[in-house]
């Protein structure tokens, strides 16, 4: 019998998303928990579940596992993801944290005051189009995969990313064949493009109402 894997987060996009991708992409099934209330989270922290106070939280192998990236790591080494030696990790690394970078840009935007949304919006698109974007497709000019010869956490992340950078801006991926028909390769696979059809674990971009929850839940960082 497998090791059940708990997922304790909000029910929207965040940091948790990726770790959905990973999982869903692996075929690892998963529970959630989700947070909606203050006291949830401070009973997370009289637990002692919070090693550093921040969701966040995903129980696996008899873990409780925080810190985002320490989670994808070792999601990423348990099921096959995280290539073949330390070179191939190393380059996985480096093309996963390009990709944190935009990340966090994108997954802060529904969290931008509205005066500042264009700004943010303008400053998402400069950075993925001078800095991101062109890596990744250079590194897709002669592989269908970004490292070696098989499926690791940067393809998986790159996919994710660059969805999302599409719901936002439409036409990004324009002059960037390569990272179009990788998309289309991603797709298919079937793992993930069970992850991709409605009503999967695979959550909506964020609206209102997961704003309001996370600020209320983690009041602390909001003041």
């Amino acid at each position: 019998m497998s090791e059940k894997v708990v997922l304790h987060y909000f029910n929207g996009r965040g940091k948790m998303e990726s770790v959905r991708w990973l999982l869903a992409a692996a075929g690892v099934q998963f529970e959630e928990v989700f947070l909606t209330k203050r006291e949830e989270y401070e009973k997370l922290l009289n637990d002692g579940a919070l090693m550093f106070q921040q969701v966040p939280l995903v129980e696996i192998d008899r873990m409780q596992l925080v810190q985002s990236k320490a989670i994808l790591n070792y999601i990423a080494g348990k099921y096959s993801l995280y290539g073949k030696d330390l070179k191939e990790r190393a380059m996985i690394d480096m093309y996963s944290e390009g990709i944190g970078d935009l990340m966090d840009l994108v997954i802060m935007y529904p969290f931008t005051p509205p005066e500042n949304k264009q700004k943010h919006l303008s400053n998402i698109e400069q950075k993925a189009k001078d800095r991101i974007l062109p890596v990744f497709e250079k590194g897709l000019a002669n592989s269908q995969f970004l490292v070696g010869n098989q499926l690791s956490r940067a393809d998986i992340h790159l996919l994710e990313v660059t969805l999302m950078l599409q719901e936002l801006l439409p036409t990004i991926l324009a002059s960037f064949p390569k990272i179009q028909a990788f998309q289309e390769k991603m797709k298919a696979l079937p793992t993930i493009g069970k992850f991709l059809q409605l009503g999967s674990a695979r959550k909506p971009p964020p609206d209102e109402a997961y704003v309001k929850t996370v600020k209320e839940v983690l009041s602390h960082l909001f003041k």
